[in-house]
């Protein structure tokens, strides 16, 4: 069955007809509660946010309630939303000849002004493909007539698109609140000056953080490597992120969209900072979001009061890359309990430094029922430790395990990371001792009045070398090693009884290193492997690792030379016009210490390092004084 409806027509009684047919329809009814839906003909620009996920993973992430509040707050100006259809949807839109919606209106993508995705992980990006191709759109950018809306995308993946450019028409680098209504109102600007979206790349290339593929060519040598990436037709050489100076101004979704399904992260999200600057050497989010800016006690204080009322949660999760390190966590979380947990209202931390403080902190807010601890050693010897600049010492992480069984935890998870730069099988070993000494620890530690038996759970990841980090030039190991690391340390725990061990797919981890270091060779094997059957490659019951090795061997590119080849010093890489703020020299020179084992402070309480964001993009490092 084929449609053929006028434009801005409601799918709604066909879409309506199939979710009976489907596992939890609920999640994609749309109309939650503080969802907005404006009336079509009365708009200037109109976005299609399509998120490469499905709804369950989609309605937790922050970057998306932050801009559709942006958006929708604006009038003439509206976003709707979509996410990934699982298979049995997909299965019956494909059937009955019926294309991808938005969850508002019910409205045919295709006929939305722009098309915007955001890429946070590598393994979406068949997903992306997928979706352009069930909203009835030719998946190349080049295919895709000037009467066709361009595809935009941001998020961390933005910082190496290469791989996407056949596919994107624009990509947003940075944070893009303001970046996004300026490419807007150009659209409304180009449109009235009967131009269309060839012109409106041409101009959006001048916005700071927009990235426009076409005008940029990248040339080769005969193996491979990269020799030029020039610029065309005034299009800037670099491109420096878009950041947000005072987050306390920042637009921020206080009437947040409540999801009608259980969703992963189903609580109150308060963003209390931006930024890290601990350093850790594999981290590319602590860079991207360079420099730590804080929001004051006040402007929290007041956006949780708005957020309780206009949704009706009783828990407030306290979010950033690492929510101990707020300069006024401890007050924050005594301002927020005095306020709100006589209405049953709860805080929550999702993430903990390993120290003494940060189990305080999570003894505050889990007086009642303490539902586990994570912590993220990240490697087992102190000599790796250095290495990755984690700042942390094996007295540090037995004092924190201690503080937790002490005061009645009994569950605790740990992360750890195998295939680190410089790593030996002497830190293997010193991963495997220190598991041990943990539950050790924990066995001392816990209280006999506390009847619930001990449960630590070890999640193991490989390695995966990001762009923008100090580790951008180390190589993967190769499958074979990962798999000998793995199998080493699932002997080693095998004995302990209350210890559950569980490791990363490492087939997953290794086409993650290929697209974080690849470059715009791999479009054409992005598009084999989606033509043979790879979506959703994220969940693991979907993910075909031979599909993946076809895809390659079809189109004549060795997967083995972009995840595991050491890149040298003055080599040009994928991202090289691409900025983070952040110097490369800088990088080089972390990438050294790391190689000596040597330290970087913590550029908040100690020196300044010389990274660059603050004089490259003139913003600095914003602290929140206590009592505001």
């Amino acid at each position: 069955m084929t449609t053929k409806k006028e434009w801005g027509t409601s799918l709604a009684p066909l879409i309506e007809s199939i979710l009976p047919l489907v596992e939890q329809p609920a999640q994609y009814l749309g109309g939650e509660y503080n969802s907005q839906k404006k009336d079509w003909h009365s708009l200037k620009a109109r976005v299609a946010f399509l998120f490469p996920d499905t709804y369950e993973i989609g309605m937790s992430h922050l970057g998306l309630r932050i801009l559709y509040q942006v958006v929708n707050e604006r009038d003439g100006f509206a976003m709707e939303r979509s996410f990934v259809p699982k298979p049995d949807l997909e299965n019956l839109l494909r059937e009955k000849g019926l294309p991808l919606f938005t969850w508002e209106s019910y409205l045919d993508v295709q006929e939305f002004d722009i098309i915007a995705f955001t890429l946070q992980y590598e393994m979406s990006y068949t997903n992306i493909l997928n979706m352009l191709d069930l909203a009835g759109l030719p998946l190349l950018a080049k295919e895709r007539g000037d009467d066709m809306p361009p595809v935009i995308a941001g998020g961390l993946g933005a910082f190496n698109p290469e791989p996407l450019t056949d596919f994107v028409d624009l990509f947003c680098l940075g944070e893009s609140e303001n970046q996004l209504i300026e490419l807007l109102a150009l659209w409304v600007k180009v449109k009235e000056a009967g131009g269309g979206k060839s012109a409106w790349l041409k101009e959006a290339m001048q916005i700071q953080g927009v990235y426009v593929p076409s005008f940029y060519r990248v040339s080769y040598d005969c193996v491979g490597n990269i020799v030029a990436i020039e610029a065309k037709d005034a299009a800037p050489a670099v491109i420096e992120k878009a950041v947000i100076k005072d987050l306390d101004s920042a637009p921020y979704p206080t009437c947040s969209m409540v999801p009608f399904t259980k969703v992963v992260h189903d609580r109150i999200t308060l963003e209390v900072m931006r930024g890290c600057s601990r350093g850790c050497r594999f981290c590319q989010a602590g860079i991207l979001y360079r420099p730590v800016r804080e929001k004051k006690i006040s402007t929290l204080v007041g956006q949780t009061r708005k957020l309780t009322k206009n949704t009706g949660y009783d828990e407030i999760g306290l979010i950033s890359l690492s929510t101990a390190d707020y300069s006024q966590v401890g007050p924050l979380i005594d301002r927020l309990l005095d306020e709100h947990s006589q209405n049953g209202v709860g805080v929550s931390l999702p993430s903990l430094r390993v120290d003494a403080f940060s189990v305080a902190l999570a003894e505050k807010v889990q007086k009642v029922r303490k539902s586990g601890l994570t912590f993220a050693p990240e490697a087992g010897s102190q000599r790796l430790r250095d290495i990755i600049n984690k700042g942390l010492t094996e007295e540090d992480i037995l004092k924190a395990v201690g503080a937790a069984f002490q005061q009645g935890w009994t569950s605790l998870k740990l992360y750890f990371m195998i295939g680190l730069p410089e790593e030996t099988q002497e830190d293997l070993a010193g991963m495997a001792d220190l598991i041990e000494k943990i539950l050790s620890v924990a066995k001392r530690a816990k209280p006999k009045w506390v009847k619930k038996p001990i449960a630590i759970s070890v999640s193991v990841a490989t390695f995966v070398p990001k762009p923008h980090t100090p580790f951008q030039w180390q190589g993967q190991n190769s499958r074979e090693q990962v798999q000998k690391k793995q199998q080493y340390l699932r002997e080693r725990l095998r004995p302990l009884r209350q210890v559950k061990f569980s490791c990363h797919d490492m087939n997953l981890s290794f086409i993650e290193a290929v697209f974080s270091r690849g470059d715009r060779r791999l479009g054409k094997v992005l598009l084999e492997a989606w033509r043979l059957g790879c979506k959703m490659d994220a969940w693991s019951e979907h993910f075909r690792y031979d599909l993946w090795l076809k895809a390659f061997a079809n189109c004549g590119l060795d997967p083995v030379w972009y995840s595991e080849r050491n890149i040298d010093e003055l080599a040009m890489l994928p991202w090289e016009h691409i900025s983070s703020g952040v110097d490369k020299k800088w990088f080089w020179q972390e990438w050294q210490k790391a190689q000596k084992g040597e330290l970087t402070e913590d550029c908040r309480s100690g020196k300044c390092t010389g990274c660059g964001v603050c004089q490259k993009l003139d913003v600095g490092i914003d602290l929140a004084k206590e009592g505001l």
